[in-house]
C-alpha cells in the first residue's frame, strides 16, 4: 500500500532565494516551476540515487494548522561531517549537532534560510543498501 515519500514540501516567503539556494545547495536548477513565465510560486527538485524529489513552494499555500504541527525529513548522507559544514557555509543554521546515534548512525539538523528543518543522516543500513 505504502511505497515511500513522493515529495517532500518546503515553504519560503522569498522564492527567488529560497531557488537559488536550494540549486546551490542540490548542484543543479530545479526540474519543474509554475508558473513558467511569472515569479516562481513553485518549483521542484530530484536529487540522490533514488532521484527523490524536493519541492519549494510559495508561503502563500502554506497549510493553516490549527495547532502546532511539522516535520522534520532527513536526508541521508555518505559524510555528515561534510554535509552539515556544507549546509551551514551556504547560509543554514544548526539545529541539533552532529549527534551519534550508536551502531555506525548520525543525524543532526539545520534550519534553512527560510526557516524550514531539514534533516541528515548517515546510517551504514542505508549505504548497504544503496550499493
Amino acid at each position: 500500500m505504502f511505497r515511500g515519500l513522493a515529495n517532500l514540501n518546503l515553504v519560503a516567503s522569498d522564492m527567488d532565494a529560497a531557488v537559488a539556494w536550494y540549486s546551490d545547495v542540490l548542484d543543479t536548477p530545479p526540474y519543474f516551476v509554475r508558473p513558467e513565465n511569472a515569479p516562481v510560486e513553485y518549483a521542484e527538485w530530484r536529487f540522490g540515487d533514488d532521484q527523490d524529489e524536493l519541492a519549494v513552494m510559495s508561503s502563500a499555500y502554506r497549510p493553516a494548522l490549527p495547532g502546532p504541527g511539522g516535520a522534520i525529513a532527513s536526508i541521508h548522507v555518505d559524510d555528515i561531517g561534510a554535509a552539515f559544514e556544507r549546509l551551514l557555509a551556504a547560509g543554514a543554521a544548526p539545529f541539533d549537532p552532529i549527534t551519534p546515534r550508536g551502531e555506525g548512525w548520525w543525524s543532526a539538523s539545520v534550519t534553512d534560510p527560510f526557516g524550514n528543518l531539514l534533516g541528515l543522516i548517515q546510517s551504514p543500513h542505508w549505504a548497504a543498501q544503496h550499493r
